[in-house]
């Protein structure tokens, strides 16, 4: 995991929740982390990674992660083991 790929899972983690967090550096990180990110129809998007799984819509027509999908992912990251 790179210093970039760092610095993500520790705006996820921050507190109030950060409105800046880029949604590719996001999917960088799960992919760092190892694990796979498969894109659906429209903006759907999956996550897996340690047997769990996460199902969420790709922001647009910004970039940044709304509010709501920063929870969703710090939660799906927790529950499939990852730290730094």
């Amino acid at each position: 995991m790179n210093n970039k790929q760092r610095n993500t899972y520790n705006s996820i983690f921050t507190n109030p929740i950060r409105r800046d967090i880029i949604w590719d550096n996001e999917v960088s990180l799960i992919k760092a982390s190892g694990g796979t990110v498969k894109e659906g129809n429209g903006s759907r998007v999956r996550f897996d990674l340690n047997n769990v799984s996460l199902n969420i819509h790709s922001p647009h027509p910004k970039k940044e992660l709304k509010k709501y999908q920063v929870k969703a992912i710090r939660e799906f990251l927790i529950n499939a083991g990852v730290e730094i």
